[in-house]
Parts: structure tokens; C-alpha cells; sequence
């Protein structure tokens, strides 16, 4: 019988959650909620809605397999914004279903069997298991502070590093890292490594000295700037993200970029939603206000938790799975992050409010 390698075969596949409607008919509940996946509660841009209506017509051919119009309107946002004193260009941008293609196609890009990637612990899953994937090691530098240790992991580069992944805001502590620890570790990093920044949650961030990413662009240092149209703009759904990178990096990555990697709805979704500002500046605020209601909540009943930039809350727990069950009896969906830890998204009002009822129920028996 055919046999998969062994660095496969220990992956760890990464088990999704059930569909709400299954959850209920199991558990003989009812109007749950879900909190667990770090979506945009406030849902897609109408404009997003109307453009996908307005593709249907066309889902009998194959999508633009270079995204033409999406990465167009791509370079053109981000030479018009934070990047205004340098232009992006379209060769400099590419589309990936849902930003995890991209780190995917990262490593199978750049490194070999017996390679390895430097990433922090715990961090976003896919990097190691992409890691894994192409035979590669995972060097996984302890959080500090429950953010990177960006000095530890400059330290834990060797010949063999190929990338660096670093989450920013990380998932799932929602910790960011500033503009001067984010430089120092730049500067140490040697110039035939790539690193990989994933700014998912990049449009939630509000500290002002949030590192600046785009400033490396052009730089000597390799940089793939990572952000997906799953968060803010709500359309996790459609799968679909991007990355930003020198048009010599986005060459290598192509050549193993699957013809038509994302779809025509998702394209045409994306392209609407980039320009809705209005839902954009909704999304946040809900997410603004929700935010301080937990932590006032939290704060209340003297539950730690750790302050994010991000649209998630990382709980810091005794017994997270009892927590979790506990929480999945009374309706309410939330992640457990390994025995000690919780992650739940911020949601919309009666939602946060539903989650903070059912987390008193249950505090005095396992927090």
C-alpha cells in the first residue's frame, strides 16, 4: 500500500469546527452563538453582496487567473495610503485563496527537506504545519509577554533558516509588535532569508506605533507582507488574500501558484468591498466598542485576559477545555488555545453580552 513520508504523516491535520446546526442537533440546543473563528460579526460589505449577485452570469468560465482588476485596485489603495511616498505595482502584489495558500506556497517556494523556519510559540498553525509539509523543521521561539521575542528569534536563526514567520497582530494572543523591536530584528536578519509578516488582522490595529512594514518593500531585506480580505471585510467565506512583495520574490512564488487559485465571486467580492470605507470604519468601531465592554466586563469579576489589537481576546484559564464545553452547553462557541488558554472574537453587542453571561456561569468552577 502506497505510504505518505513520515514528516507528513506527523502533521497534525487542523480540525475545523462543526457547523453551528450540527453542534445544536447534538447537544439538543438552541440559538447559538460563535465566537471561535475570528470573522467579522457585522458581516460582508452590501457592496461586496451586489457585486457577487452581478457575477453569476459569468461563473461558467474560468476566473482572471492573474486577479487583473483586484490587484490593480490593490496597488493603486496602497500607493495611495500608507505607502504614498512609493508606489506599489501590480507585479508587486499576489492573490492567494485566503492568505494561508500564500504561506503555503511560501515555504514550498523557498525551502527544502532538512530546511528550516524560525516562527514564535504559539503562533498561527499553518506555519508550521506548512513547514512540515515540505520536510522542513520548525524552530518555535517561546512568546514573551505574549508577544514575540523578536530579539529570540533573531538568536535562533542559523544557516539552515530559509524564513522567518512572524503574526502581527499575533493570533492568537492578539499582541503586536512596534516599530522599534520590529527594525532591530530587520537589521539582523541576513538577506537571503525570507520573511513572511502576517498582518491578517491589520485593519483592526490602533496603537500608533504599530511597525511599519511596506517601508521594506524595496529594501535589501526579503519581506512578504500578508493580508487577507477574511477579517475586516468579512468575507472568510470567499476565501481569498493577498501578499506584497518584490516582483522577484512574487516570480518564484508564481511558478507554483495554481492556475485560477481564486475564484471569480471572490474577486469580484473583493474588488467592491477594498473601496467601502463606511463598512470598513463600521466594522471597526463595533469592533472598538465591543472590545471595552469585555475588558470592563473581565476587569469586573477580576478575570485576566490580554489586551488586543486585534478583533479576538486571549483569556488565560485553568481548565480551558472544561471551560469550553461549559460554554458549548449554554450555546456559546469559543476556541480553546491548548490547556490553559481561551481565544474568543470580539462580537456584536448581544452577542458579547450573551458570552459574558455564560462565562460568569461558569467562572466559579473552572477560572
Amino acid at each position: 500500500m502506497i505510504k505518505a513520508p513520515d514528516y507528513v504523516l506527523g502533521i497534525q491535520p487542523y480540525i475545523p469546527g462543526k457547523p453551528i446546526e450540527e453542534l445544536e442537533r447534538e447537544l439538543g440546543i438552541s440559538n447559538s452563538i460563535k465566537l471561535a473563528s475570528n470573522e467579522n460579526p457585522s458581516g460582508p460589505s452590501p457592496k461586496a453582496l451586489e457585486a457577487i449577485k452581478g457575477a453569476f452570469s459569468d461563473i461558467n468560465r474560468y476566473p482572471d487567473g492573474a486577479g487583473y482588476y483586484l490587484r490593480k485596485a490593490l496597488a493603486e489603495k496602497l500607493s495611495a495610503g500608507e505607502s504614498a511616498n512609493e508606489s506599489v505595482m501590480e507585479d508587486e502584489i499576489i492573490l492567494g485563496n485566503g492568505s494561508n495558500e500564500l504561506i503555503d506556497m511560501a515555504a514550498r517556494t523557498y525551502m527544502q527537506n532538512g530546511d528550516e523556519a524560525v516562527m514564535a510559540a504559539p503562533s498561527f498553525v499553518v506555519y508550521s504545519m506548512a513547514v512540515q509539509g515540505v520536510g522542513g523543521k520548525s524552530i518555535q521561539v517561546p512568546l514573551k509577554n505574549y508577544t514575540h521575542d523578536m530579539e529570540a528569534m533573531a538568536d535562533a536563526i542559523t544557516p539552515r533558516t530559509k524564513l522567518v514567520f512572524i503574526a502581527n497582530p499575533n493570533n492568537p494572543t492578539g499582541t503586536i509588535n512596534r516599530k522599534d523591536e520590529f527594525e532591530k530584528m530587520m537589521e539582523k536578519i541576513p538577506n537571503n532569508i525570507l520573511v513572511v509578516l502576517d498582518e491578517a488582522y491589520y485593519e483592526y490595529v490602533s496603537d500608533p506605533d504599530y511597525a511599519d512594514s511596506m517601508k521594506y518593500l524595496r529594501s535589501e531585506k526579503n519581506i512578504l507582507i500578508l493580508r487577507t480580505f477574511s477579517k475586516i471585510y468579512g468575507l472568510a467565506g470567499l476565501r481569498i488574500g493577498y501578499g506584497i512583495a518584490k516582483k522577484e520574490i512574487l516570480n518564484d512564488m508564481n511558478r507554483l501558484r495554481e492556475p485560477f487559485n481564486t475564484n471569480t465571486l471572490a474577486q469580484r467580492a473583493a474588488l467592491a468591498a477594498l473601496n467601502d470605507t463606511e463598512h470598513v470604519l463600521h466594522s471597526r468601531n463595533i469592533n472598538e466598542s465591543g472590545k471595552k465592554y469585555l475588558y470592563n466586563e473581565l476587569d469586573s469579576i477580576r478575570i485576566k485576559y490580554v489586551p488586543t489589537e486585534a478583533n479576538f481576546l486571549y483569556i488565560p484559564v485553568e481548565k480551558a477545555t472544561a471551560v469550553y464545553e461549559s460554554l458549548l452547553q449554554l450555546g456559546v462557541i469559543i476556541r480553546p488555545m491548548g490547556p490553559h488558554a481561551i481565544r474568543i472574537t470580539i462580537g456584536l453587542p448581544e452577542e458579547n453580552k450573551r458570552f459574558i453571561e455564560a462565562f460568569k456561569a461558569v467562572t466559579g468552577r473552572y477560572v
